[in-house]
């Protein structure tokens, strides 16, 4: 119904393994999933006290938590009306994705040119693992995607590239939860596969094309998903690149 209120704030069953971090670690992870997964919707508003209580903590470490949360562009902070979660849009989209493509293209180049067996290894290991839950979307499926996209990129060797390609993936992932929850991930196998074989033969120039096609195929997918028409091209790969 039109003006009512939201539902009363539940917070249980969030961030269940952040018993060893400080409070404001652990308000920062349980709100940080809350967020992602849909239990906190765009648009809601986060008042201090509601989420300590909800927290059973004192507000200065959900203070702080929210603070880290805007840094990553999940919640913002309203003049005179406090924080609230990031509202959806096509335009955060694009700024997202123009982002990613930019840092997530160069992270599996360098990938390809400073590769070692043990990261190949790893990334081989990680794309096997989620090519045995890609098919049906459960609570493995989503955490295996970011495991294979990370063990190509933590072979790049870069802490900054890190430091920019997580906030940017975070703030992604709640597109991806709110538009295309139940997703099948096998369909998007065959590009994920040729983006490690890029890297596993290193090849950089193709590694690069190849994941700025598979997230700009992502992106215009969200855009579309959100009423929108297709946001960056993707490029192809020639023949003679690949």
């Amino acid at each position: 119904m039109a003006g009512s209120a939201p539902p009363a704030l539940s917070l249980s069953g969030l961030g269940s393994d952040t018993r060893s971090r400080t409070l404001a670690d652990r308000a920062y992870a349980t709100l940080h999933e809350a967020i992602v997964v849909g239990r906190l919707e765009p648009g809601r508003r986060l008042p201090i006290e509601e989420l300590a209580t909800a927290l059973d903590m004192s507000p200065m470490p959900v203070r702080e938590a929210l603070r880290r949360l805007d840094s990553v562009g999940l919640v913002e902070h309203v003049p005179h009306r406090g924080a609230r979660v990031t509202r959806l849009s096509v335009a955060d989209v694009a700024e997202i994705y123009e982002a990613r493509l930019a840092l997530e293209p160069l992270a599996v180049r360098h990938a390809a040119e400073r590769l070692t067996p043990d990261d190949g290894a790893r990334a081989r290991a990680a794309f096997d693992a989620l090519a045995r839950v890609a098919r049906r979307t459960t609570v493995r499926t989503w955490p295996a995607h970011t495991e294979f996209h990370f063990a190509l990129y933590r072979a790049a060797r870069s802490h900054w590239l890190m430091r920019l390609i997580v906030p940017l993936w975070e703030s992604a992932e709640r597109y991806r939860m709110a538009t295309w929850p139940k997703g099948r991930l096998d369909i998007r196998q065959g590009e994920h596969q040729a983006i490690l074989e890029a890297v596993l033969d290193r090849r950089p120039e193709a590694a690069a094309v190849l994941m700025h096609d598979h997230l700009a195929t992502t992106a215009n997918d969200l855009a579309e998903r959100l009423g929108e028409g297709d946001l960056f091209e993707v490029e192809g790969m020639p023949a003679d690149r690949r």
